[in-house]
């Protein structure tokens, strides 16, 4: 071969290695490129699927969310349904009423240890004090009001508002006008219910007799007439309550003997006889030592109702 030929030869397989080269490189490029665009497809689909999987996480997360709520607010409205019945049943308690020929209470003491704590001759200046005792140990009581004092008689509202039974004991609390007649008496009890009405609405079933159904002072002003009474009363649809148990604060003693003898009872039901008046601040001194030593033993705070136990003395005029 000549060399001229020989030299195109060369020339032409060098050329086409060229070609073949650049082939090979195309082909690498183009595979790197599809088998990267597939890895990049891939890892998109991950990445869409990541992210569809957090936004239903959210999405989830949100309708519990949502769902609690509602729940709670259910509940909360359930619960401020309840609460309001419950005060619209506590200020209305107009079933306490006098109702003519009605039965009040039982003589039967229940099995319930309760101290049913009365107090006499207020509304006075030691009430709100005495209220904010009850207020302190979650403890009821029965307020026996007068007319003695009627710059507080707003206060006798404000003991019903705070869920205390109000009773009625005397208007004037003078015995030889309240014990003049039976006539007497009822105008006595008359004039302490409009008191009671003009605050709480109507006048109220419960009463205690000044000195209590056992007094022998009336006989003082009228022979026999707590028999007539305490028949009479219960006809026209009052109940009348004595105590069977006292502090002792009707007469002159130390907060310590008041609270010696108001806590010696054992009773499963006391009536635990106190007062209200404004004399009485040995009175209000005591009453925590009294509601802790009852409440350690048991022993629950009520206010007098329709039910409760009602304790009744010997009659002795």
């Amino acid at each position: 071969m000549s060399r001229k030929k020989l030299k195109n030869r060369r020339r032409k397989d060098r050329a086409q290695r060229k070609i073949l080269i650049a082939a090979v490189c195309i082909a690498a490029v183009i595979i790197g490129v599809g088998i990267g665009g597939h890895v990049i497809k891939k890892n998109a689909g991950k990445t869409m699927t990541t992210a569809e999987m957090e936004s239903k996480k959210a999405v989830s997360k949100k309708k519990a969310t949502a769902k609690k709520l509602t729940i709670n607010e259910n509940e909360t409205d359930a619960s401020n349904k309840e609460n309001q019945g419950q005060k619209d049943q506590a200020d209305d308690r107009s079933e306490f009423a006098v109702q003519p020929g009605r039965k009040v209470g039982t003589t039967e003491q229940s099995d319930e240890k309760v101290v049913y704590l009365t107090l006499d001759d207020g509304p006075s200046k030691n009430t709100q004090a005495v209220l904010d005792i009850l207020d302190k140990y979650n403890a009821k009581a029965t307020f026996f009001v007068t007319g003695a004092m009627p710059e507080y008689k707003d206060m006798i509202k404000k003991a019903y508002d705070k869920g205390h039974t109000i009773g009625m004991h005397t208007y004037s609390h003078d015995y030889a006008k309240v014990y003049a007649s039976v006539d007497a008496y009822f105008q006595d009890l008359d004039q302490i219910g409009q008191l009671v009405k003009e605050e709480i609405g109507y006048v109220p079933c419960f009463i205690r007799f000044p000195g209590g159904s056992s007094n022998t002072i009336s006989a003082s002003y009228t022979k026999g007439i707590m028999t007539t009474l305490t028949q009479e009363v219960q006809a026209r649809g009052y109940q009348y309550y004595d105590w069977n148990g006292s502090s002792g604060d009707g007469a002159v003693r130390t907060t310590e003997q008041l609270v010696d003898q108001a806590t010696s009872f054992h009773d499963n039901n006391i009536i635990l006889l106190s007062h209200d008046s404004e004399t009485k601040d040995t009175t209000v001194e005591a009453l925590p030592k009294i509601i802790e030593y009852y409440q350690s033993q048991g022993y629950v705070f009520k206010a007098l109702d329709l039910n409760s136990y009602v304790a009744h003395h010997g009659v002795n005029n």
